[in-house]
């Protein structure tokens, strides 16, 4: 195997060289001669478990050797190969293995008379001195303060949610947006069904919890009156009994009920913060800091991070590794992908100079985002920065519970599309600029 190593720069590297076909063909030849000696073991394993009165069940070893069945020796050849061209190259470059960054970059694979001629580009991890002086990038800012008529604001509301329904003054007949007390139940081809039946149950109309097409029937509905309302359950149901069948409710409205603000006072805050301690002011103090907290991460995210980023760009100077460099031009090439209309698709296939455009056209933008996070990283490491998984999924449960998903599934979802790497580094950067700007102090 001959391979040569050119040097692009202190972390770039080229290997290079031909693999001659006799050597892949060997090594194919190899891969079947093993496989066919772990079959023959295997045959002889199942016939040993075979009782001496059983007939050995050729099904079953067929079954079993179908699955040691390499489905391509050719390619499996080719990739212990390509393993060995990798290692010798980097033998021959002294570099180990454990150095590499990112995976290698295969600049060329081309198949000629009598080889296989290669190119793979591998990168190592910069040098960076973070004993540069970069604090002067940091932003200045007023930590905001929350003004006291939205504290109030918040207060009101969170009394007008709390405050226990009663009934209104004078009866009337049922509008949008009235809390009507009802008696309800259910029928399909006139027998009830489970968990369709219920008494003085208090139903917001036009909050849409029912059935489509119930609430809208109960508006104009008068104290006392009974009524029949036929709906449809939707075919997405979630009980499959019930899933797109007619259904005829039997309504009576008792009442029309309102929430009644009440002032809020000490009794309110305890019960709110479930502290017999707490006061209104404590309640205030809480809510004020939690809009505080709210504002300041809004300009955190939209101001202070934007213009931190930016001031370390300018401010270290280090070669950046051109696979990983290459690999976040794909990523955001397939982002832009994924926005893009079919016919937007078909485009970009036809057209490889459009294509080679749209790479050109986020280059910078992926070297800048590759540049940000080796620093980051680097100063990170410097302010002995840690964030652990069991933080990653306390970051992950608590952004599910803001956005209103599941936050199992969210989880899942990040660790299938290995995206837990990329969250740490989030809150790696996150910890390291919360110390830059003083959040702590």
């Amino acid at each position: 195997m001959n391979v040569t190593v050119e040097k692009l720069d202190d972390i770039n590297v080229i290997i290079s060289g031909e693999v001659k076909n006799s050597t892949i063909q060997a090594n194919v030849e190899k891969l079947k001669k093993e496989a066919e000696a772990r079959k023959e073991e295997t045959k002889k394993e199942l016939a040993n478990e075979m009782k001496d009165d059983e007939p050995v069940d050729n099904n079953l070893v067929d079954d079993v050797l179908k699955g040691m069945e390499p489905e391509n020796y050719q390619r499996d050849a080719e990739g212990q190969i390509l393993q060995e061209f990798i290692e010798t190259g980097l033998k021959e470059a002294n570099i180990p293995v454990e150095d590499i960054l990112g995976q290698p970059g295969f600049r060329k694979y081309e198949n000629r008379d009598d080889a296989i001629y290669l190119e793979v580009e591998i990168s190592t991890a910069p040098e960076i001195n973070t004993e540069v002086e970069y604090m002067d990038i940091i932003p200045s800012y007023t930590k905001p303060k929350a003004p006291e008529d939205a504290v109030n604001n918040q207060l009101r509301e969170m009394a007008i949610q709390q405050a226990p329904f009663t009934s209104i003054p004078t009866a009337k007949s049922v509008e949008n947006g009235d809390v009507a007390v009802i008696d309800f139940e259910g029928f399909i081809d006139g027998v009830a069904f489970e968990g369709g039946k219920a008494e003085k149950f208090n139903l917001k109309v036009g909050s849409n919890s029912f059935i489509p097409g119930f609430e809208e029937q109960v508006i104009g509905m008068a104290y006392d009156e009974e009524k029949t309302i036929t709906v449809t359950f939707p075919a997405d149901y979630s009980s499959t009994d019930l899933a797109g069948k007619e259904s005829k409710f039997n309504v009576k409205l008792h009442e029309i009920q309102e929430q009644q603000y009440v002032a809020p006072d000490d009794a309110f805050a305890q019960k709110i913060l479930n502290d017999d301690q707490a006061t209104l002011d404590t309640l205030k103090e809480k809510l004020a800091d939690k809009i505080n907290s709210q504002a300041l991460s809004n300009l955190y995210q939209e101001e202070l991070k934007p213009k931190l980023i930016k001031g370390l760009l300018t401010k270290f100077d280090f070669t950046l590794p051109n696979n990983v460099v290459e690999q976040e031009i794909d990523a955001k090439v397939n982002e832009r992908a994924q926005r893009m209309s079919k016919e937007e698709h078909e485009l970009y296939k036809e057209n490889k100079d459009m294509f080679h455009q749209l790479r050109n056209q986020v280059r910078q933008e992926a070297k800048d985002s590759i540049k940000a996070a080796l620093i980051v990283e680097a100063l990170a490491k410097k302010e002995n920065i840690n964030v652990d998984e069991q933080e990653v999924q306390a970051a992950l449960y608590y952004q599910a519970m803001m956005t209103g998903q599941d936050a199992e599934e969210l989880l899942k979802y990040y660790k299938e599309n290995n995206l837990m790497t990329s969250a740490k580094m989030g809150l790696t950067e996150d910890k390291l600029f919360g110390i830059m700007l003083g959040f702590d102090k």
